[in-house]
């Protein structure tokens, strides 16, 4: 997925956007870009990209109402990482899962040798 097709911005804690001195809008590069964008293939559920609805994870489809295999949400969520361009490598850690939560850590190796890491997680029915 090129980053070049979506706008990368800034954003606090609550991932509201920030503004510099000038009211303008700050966006990032770098690794904080490339996970961020990480962050949102991970979120992603297919039908949900209005103009791309192919794109994503199908949660709904095989994972609502049956017990998640950890292997099976691991190695999708490496898959949507790996699908971000500048993700060289990724290794998905401490997933866990609470009643409709999934939440893991995701560390990232970027292509141009550095590293970031996302905490991830997906709202899904497990039972």
């Amino acid at each position: 997925m090129n980053l070049g097709h979506s706008l990368r911005l800034t954003v606090d804690q609550d991932w509201d956007i920030q503004l510099d001195s000038h009211g303008r809008i700050v966006t990032c590069t770098g690794p904080y870009a490339i996970a961020q964008h990480v962050s949102n293939a991970i979120k992603l559920w297919t039908n949900d990209a209005y103009f791309d609805p192919q794109r994503g994870i199908p949660h709904k489809v095989v994972d609502l109402g049956i017990k998640l295999q950890p292997s099976i949400v691991i190695s999708r969520f490496k898959s949507a990482a790996l699908s971000v361009e500048g993700v060289a490598g990724v290794d998905v850690q401490d997933l866990k899962t609470d009643k409709r939560k999934l939440t893991c850590m995701v560390n990232l190796h970027l292509t141009d040798g550095s590293t970031a890491a996302v905490e991830a997680g997906a709202e899904v029915e497990t039972n």
